[in-house]
């Protein structure tokens, strides 16, 4: 799907129409490599290092944001570049923190009832970071991470005054953050009524509609999308659900949606036997977050949700979101295979 959706983009301005496809697979092997490395360690010595790779994460969404050594592109400075390659610490600390709160649970699960001693430190730190994350600026990453967090704490013990106490709290900032931010606000009015600027801000999303909608039950046919054909921004990333939907039609996307149902179903059987609770909590995070974000793609394209900038796992292009949600199923492969020698 990377290569029927990028393949005219690519030809178009690199020359080459398999240029996005090859990257992909690179991006493939060097995940693959993670996996086979991530799997064949004991996940518990994360509790150890956990506070370091914090550390580590801090510095790198610091650094990323210093003109110079960040990259930046279409207005966001969120990447760092090596040649043709990048790396975006955002995902990263999508995964450390995750580590880094079922530790904490798993430290100090009997405080969590306490808001200072116990929610309260989890909440800055988690804050801190997403704050960093903010200024790239990526409104969409910093609010899954925050969501899946919230999840996590609640199913450790949390009580849910504290959650909501929170989220009461950061509504007004988040108002402000969207509606004092031009682009922000417009795609806020775009989700709301896309009819109202069909060709600017409505645009992406009535491409997207067009597209799902011409796909049918059975598709357009593998490879024959009109839609990517420079009309549907983003295609081959954010929207490649919509090009799924125009080639391959409802029995393609909903083939999609099952796939994900299934890997939810298989990870949380993987962990539930898991008796020890760090790796239960990692792996409930890791797995709530894979599904949150395939959740937030699917609808943004439906226009259930506004224009948030999340890739779909595993199936927009994309390197370093690849590599870490391959990490992720690979530290839940490894709970797993822990508990079954447990």
């Amino acid at each position: 799907m990377i290569y029927s959706a990028s393949s005219i983009y690519a030809q178009e301005k690199f020359n080459d129409g398999m240029f996005f496809l090859k990257r992909h697979l690179f991006f493939l092997f060097l995940g693959s490599i993670f996996c086979l490395f991530v799997m064949g360690i004991d996940y518990r010595k994360l509790k150890r290092l956990c506070k370091p790779l914090l550390i580590l994460t801090l510095l790198l969404l610091v650094l990323v944001l210093i003109p110079g050594i960040g990259s930046s592109a279409g207005g966001a400075q969120r990447w760092f570049r090596f040649g043709r390659l990048s790396f975006q610490p955002s995902w990263m600390a999508n995964v450390i923190l995750i580590i880094y709160v079922a530790d904490f649970i798993n430290r100090k699960q009997n405080l969590l009832g306490d808001f200072v001693n116990g929610f309260l430190p989890v909440i800055l730190i988690s804050g801190l970071i997403c704050g960093l994350i903010l200024l790239q600026p990526d409104l969409g990453t910093a609010l899954a991470i925050f969501i899946v967090l919230g999840l996590l704490l609640y199913m450790g013990g949390t009580s849910i005054s504290y959650l909501v106490f929170t989220l009461l709290a950061s509504l007004p900032i988040l108002c402000i953050m969207i509606f004092s931010v031009p682009y922000r606000r417009v795609r806020m009015f775009a989700f709301l009524n896309p009819l109202s600027d069909p060709e600017g801000s409505g645009f992406q999303i009535m491409q997207s509609w067009i597209a799902i909608g011409s796909g049918g039950f059975f598709g357009q046919g593998l490879g024959a999308s009109r839609q990517k054909l420079f009309f549907l921004p983003a295609a081959h990333t954010d929207f490649i659900f919509s090009i799924i939907g125009e080639e391959l039609g409802f029995f393609g996307v909903a083939g999609i949606i099952i796939l994900f149902i299934l890997l939810l179903l298989c990870g949380l059987k993987a962990i539930k036997n898991c008796t020890e609770k760090f790796g239960y909590y990692l792996g409930l995070g890791l797995m709530l977050s894979l599904i949150l974000r395939t959740f937030i793609n699917i609808a943004v394209v439906c226009n259930l949700l506004p224009t948030k900038g999340l890739p779909l796992p595993f199936i927009s292009y994309g390197g370093s979101s690849l590599i870490f949600d391959m990490i992720s199923i690979a530290l839940i492969l490894n709970i797993s295979k822990s508990s079954e020698v447990l």
